[in-house]
């Protein structure tokens, strides 16, 4: 089981995603445990305040450092030294696979989203043991990343997903994209699902996964190909799996 905390100044958008579906599931059979905590609630004013202007001037606001610090060391207690804080933050380190890989070896994460125009740096400096990003945009709360980091890693956790293999053979879990998948209608507007698909000969199938898999990796993420480690079957196979569709190699 993993659990993560989030640490948010609006926690009232993080349930209608964490209770449906696959994440809902996964929290009723105990294989994750999702605790969020209102950062408003450890403030120590009257007025719950969480935010205050930037030293030097500028616009936006920035998120204080003590509600943040006693929220978090009040819920972590004595996990505090074991436990990754992972602030989110357009700022860290490009979120993929093998970061979801790395925290899904862990059994608690927290998670601190950010606000407005960001968090004062001693948060990062002394609080944070990690930051993520999920892209190279910004947006308005790093309450998205969060679920987004919990979507990913909770999929790698044994039993969430109803096909033990799933996740082995998501996009990205094995360095290439995934292959085309069809389901019925088997033809549609005269659009027709590949006949391999149907034929029932599971070798075959394989293959022509396989193949597809290949080059739709070097069609749209060649970047994703050159890094893959491909076997001398790989190779083989995309080269012939080119020359079915009339493409042309680098040989």
């Amino acid at each position: 089981m993993i659990r993560f905390d989030i640490f948010t100044v609006l926690p009232e958008v993080m349930s209608a995603y964490l209770d449906a579906s696959i994440l809902g599931r996964a929290q009723e059979s105990g294989r994750i445990l999702v605790e969020v905590h209102n950062i408003r609630d450890y403030a120590a004013d009257r007025h719950r305040t969480t935010d205050d202007e930037p030293y030097g001037g500028g616009g936006g606001m920035i998120m204080k450092p003590e509600p943040v610090f006693t929220a978090v060391e009040s819920v972590l207690t004595d996990k505090l030294q074991s436990t990754p804080i992972v602030l989110l933050t357009p700022q860290g380190r490009v979120f993929s696979h093998s970061i979801a890989q790395e925290m899904a070896s862990h059994a608690h994460i927290a998670l601190l989203c950010g606000r407005y125009e960001g968090v004062d740096e001693r948060i990062r400096d002394h609080l944070a043991t990690d930051e993520i990003s999920i892209g190279d945009y910004v947006l308005t709360g790093g309450e998205l990343p969060a679920l987004v980091l919990i979507d990913a890693v909770s999929r790698l956790v044994p039993g969430v997903l109803g096909d033990a293999f799933a996740s082995k053979q998501d996009s990205h879990a094995v360095g290439l994209l995934e292959h085309p998948h069809y389901t019925r209608p088997p033809e549609y507007r005269g659009w027709v699902v590949p006949p391999v698909l149907r034929s029932g000969d599971h070798a075959q199938v394989d293959l022509w996964r396989k193949k597809q898999s290949l080059l739709r990796t070097q069609a749209r993420r060649p970047d994703l190909l050159g890094n893959a480690n491909l076997s001398e079957e790989d190779q083989r196979l995309l080269t012939e799996a080119l020359q079915e569709q009339g493409g042309k190699t680098d040989e």
